[in-house]
This record gives C-alpha cells, sequence and structure tokens, in this order.
C-alpha cells in the first residue's frame, strides 16, 4: 500500500496534534507554518530574544494589541526586563490540568510534558474564597454531579440549545447559582449566559467528572513545551516542519485536493488538513468549489475576545501560589452585563520555570467580545478590574511590581462555541481536505477543542 502524503497548513496545537497523530499512523506529514515559531495563538515568546518592532509585529498579525504596560513597552524593552521570562502569546489556562486532553494527547504519542494543576478559588471583597467549590459543597451538589456523571449524548444534545441563563433559573439554588455564573463563562470564553450552551458547559464538566482531574493547569516551561512535544513526535516518525513558510493557494480539481502552493511552489499532496482560522480558509482556496450556505457560515462565525494581563512581581504570598482565582465584575459595562476572569499563581511558582530566579510572573484576563477588545474606553474600564482584583490578593502589589504587560486580543478562541455559532465539522464538501483546531465541531473548548479535532481527524483516516 502506498503511503499518502499529508500537507497540514498552520503549526498551532491543532496542526501539531494532527500531525503527530497521522506521523505515528504511517502517514508522510509535511507542515507549512507561515510564522517562524510553533505554536500558533499558542506560541510562546522567548524574553532573552524578544525585540519590540517583532513583538508588536506578531501581535498584529494575531489580532492583538497592547493598549497598556507598565513602564511604557519602549522602556520594557530597552531595559531589557523581559530577560529570563517566557512570555505566552495571549492567556491559555487549560481545562481538565493534569489529565487534560492536550496532556493525555502527548503521553500517548509517547511523549511527556509535566502538567500543573490547580483546584479554582473565587476572589471576594475581603480576600477569597479556596476552594471554590469545598467538600460539603460537593456532598450537596452530589445528585445533581451523580446525573450529570450518568448523562449521555442523547441528553446532552437535548441541552444543547437551552442556555445557561435559562438553565440558572429553572433549575440553579444557592451556591449553584455562582458556579453556573462562573464556570461556563470562563469554559467559552463568553460572558453572555444567554449564548452560553448548557450542554456544551456539562459536556466539559462531565468530562473533568469522569478523569477525576483539577479543574484547570498549565504545562512546565510556558505553552512552548506542548508544541515542542508534537513537533518532537512528528520529526521523529520522518515528518517536516517547514517554518516562514506560507500556504499561498489549495489546489483543487474536480472536487478533490490536489496539492497546494506555497511562495512559488507547487507541491502534490493526497490529503490537504488546514489549521488556519476558518473564517480565513477562503483566502487559500477559490470559493467555486464550496456550496454557498458552506461559504456564508464560515466566514460568519464569531471568535472570542478578552483583555490579558502579565504581572511580574518580586514577592508572592505563599498562600497564594500554585492557586488560580475566579472573579465575578457586576455590571461591567460588556455584553452579557457581568464580566468574569481569572488571575493565575500556578504560572509564578518556581517549578513553571517561565521566570527568572526571584521573580515571579502572574497571568490573569477578562472576558469581552472581540469589539469589546478594540474599544479603549471599555478596555480601561476592564484593566482597572483586572488591577483591582490583584490587589484584593496582595495589598498595593505596584509596590512590587517589576513591569506590567497587557495585551488585548480580539480573536481568541477560533470560533465562539455558543448557541448561535454553528462550528464546521472537520470534514470539508471538498474530498481529503479537512479542517482542524479550535474552529471546529469538537470536544472542549480552546487547546483541548484543537486537540479532539485532531483525534477525530486521526479516526476518519483509519
Amino acid at each position: 500500500m502506498m503511503v499518502k502524503k499529508v500537507c497540514i497548513i498552520g503549526a498551532g496545537i491543532g496542526g501539531l496534534t494532527t500531525g503527530a497523530l497521522l506521523s505515528i499512523k504511517g502517514y508522510n506529514v509535511t507542515i507549512f507554518e507561515k510564522e517562524k515559531m510553533l505554536g500558533g495563538r499558542s506560541l510562546t515568546f522567548d524574553g532573552d530574544n524578544l525585540t519590540l518592532e517583532n513583538y508588536r509585529k506578531i501581535l498584529s498579525k494575531f489580532s492583538m494589541s497592547v493598549p497598556f504596560s507598565e513602564p511604557t513597552l519602549e522602556e520594557i524593552f530597552n531595559k531589557n526586563m523581559l530577560k529570563g521570562y517566557t512570555l505566552d502569546l495571549g492567556f491559555h489556562s487549560i481545562e481538565g490540568g493534569t489529565m487534560s486532553d492536550v496532556g493525555r494527547a502527548i503521553i500517548e504519542t509517547g511523549n511527556k510534558v509535566e502538567m500543573m494543576g490547580t483546584k479554582l478559588g473565587l476572589i471576594c471583597n475581603r480576600g477569597f474564597e479556596f476552594p471554590l467549590v469545598k467538600i460539603k459543597d460537593k456532598l450537596r451538589f452530589l445528585p445533581l454531579i451523580t446525573r450529570l456523571y450518568l448523562s449521555g449524548e442523547k441528553t446532552m444534545k437535548r441541552l444543547d440549545k437551552q442556555s445557561i441563563a435559562e438553565t440558572i433559573k429553572i433549575y440553579a439554588k444557592g451556591k449553584m447559582i455562582t458556579i453556573l455564573e462562573l464556570l461556563p463563562r470562563v469554559a467559552t470564553t463568553v460572558n453572555d449566559l444567554d449564548k452560553i450552551s448548557t450542554g456544551e458547559s456539562f459536556r466539559a464538566t462531565q468530562s473533568n467528572l469522569r478523569r477525576g482531574s483539577t479543574p484547570v493547569g498549565y504545562p512546565k516551561g510556558g505553552l512552548v513545551s506542548l508544541s515542542n512535544a508534537f513537533a518532537d513526535v512528528i520529526k521523529e516518525n520522518n515528518g517536516i516542519i517547514h517554518l516562514g513558510k506560507t500556504v499561498k493557494q489549495i489546489n483543487i480539481e474536480n472536487g478533490k485536493v490536489k496539492g497546494v502552493n506555497v511562495d512559488d511552489e507547487e507541491f502534490k499532496f493526497d490529503i490537504v488538513v488546514s489549521n488556519i482560522l476558518v473564517q480565513r480558509l477562503f483566502n487559500i482556496v477559490s470559493e467555486k468549489h464550496f456550496p454557498k450556505d458552506y461559504i456564508k457560515n464560515l466566514k460568519t462565525l464569531k471568535g472570542t475576545g478578552s483583555l490579558c494581563a502579565y504581572y511580574s512581581l518580586n514577592n508572592i504570598d505563599s498562600n497564594l501560589m500554585g492557586k488560580s482565582f475566579l472573579f465575578i465584575e457586576r455590571d461591567a459595562g460588556v455584553e452579557g452585563k457581568d464580566a468574569v476572569g481569572m488571575i493565575e499563581f500556578v504560572t509564578a511558582i518556581p517549578e513553571a520555570g517561565i521566570a527568572p530566579s526571584s521573580k515571579y510572573l502572574v497571568q490573569s484576563y477578562i472576558i469581552c467580545t472581540p469589539d469589546e477588545a478594540k474599544s479603549k474606553k471599555t478596555l480601561e474600564k476592564l484593566k482597572e478590574t483586572l488591577d483591582r482584583n490583584l490587589e484584593i490578593l496582595i495589598p498595593n502589589f505596584y509596590s512590587q511590581l517589576n513591569w506590567a504587560i497587557y495585551p488585548a486580543i480580539w480573536h481568541l478562541d477560533g470560533v465562539a462555541k455558543t448557541i448561535d455559532n454553528i462550528k464546521p465539522d472537520v470534514k470539508t464538501p471538498i474530498k481529503n481536505l479537512y479542517l482542524v483546531g479550535d474552529c471546529v465541531k469538537a470536544p472542549g473548548i480552546g487547546i483541548n477543542c484543537a486537540v479532539n479535532s485532531a483525534r477525530i481527524l486521526a479516526d476518519l483516516l483509519e
């Protein structure tokens, strides 16, 4: 049997996972990535080698900007303040923590990345509550947890069109209201509870219950550790990754993929897999090959947004180290009225390996829509909210601050997992053309969704 040649466009987590899974199965894998680094929207910067010009250039390519920093970005870079730091492009806390889909996928491919997991706490006006869900709460919720654990896909599909807002009105009481106001928002990066699917939210919770894992986690060494682990598997199985190479066109004849054009060169492939944003698919393939409804759906799908913050601090209370905290800002002036965010100290522990000795890197974010992420007035209010919640945890944190960078992003998740957004399937109307990444229909959110889309494709090609 002839070995099939597979082209993967984009070295994001979805593309790299696909490459690893298929190369293990014996496919001849070639990945083309237009940037000179791995990871896509999960890429990681090396502070030792990063210049202000390159930082701004990469941000603009990924629908991002830095509206605020302390001190100015110019001063941060001129004084080499990022030396010794590893900085992710945007905020990506990984659902499922130590037993996340991405962590398990890496293990299954024969590699290993150490994940640091944590429970979630809640920031209150005068301090914090940790963990958010205590043993007494679990006992109180036991009947609901049991039903959720045992629920089948038929039940989940019935709940797909029911919003979390409706579920809260019908079923939630006491602390369950708070939990349902927080966790579905964090899971989907969407504030508007009327748009969040109960089915999708419960699937994510059900998955965590069955694994018995920590709610969230982060890989040692930064997100680049995930990309490198998959890339190593690809190379060990004779796959090739071309960085700095742009696919200009996907070639189709008679409804079937024939190959791609990379820069000025044409390559023949049996299978082509796109890991780019689905909204941009028709920048590299002619619309004439696709049904009109398919084109319209892909072009109108909406992503998510947020304002992130990276704080470099000299000291952190040991009681905060390794923990993650949620907060909810009431009447925040955003779509959905209230805004939810997270402040993570998992990245601050020395084992994370992303800050110089005796320095601590804290990452955080607050959810907003893509349009809100472009509004300076809205961002100013969201920045104040982030800082205020950090100050609740670390009073007068400014006295410990080395620097702070606040990236705004108006395309965080490729496609928002909401009731009104119908994600496309991995399989397209074109024979042997497939889609992977967090833009497509697959279990999980963000990185986990990207990984699961690769699993679906690998199963399809068996």
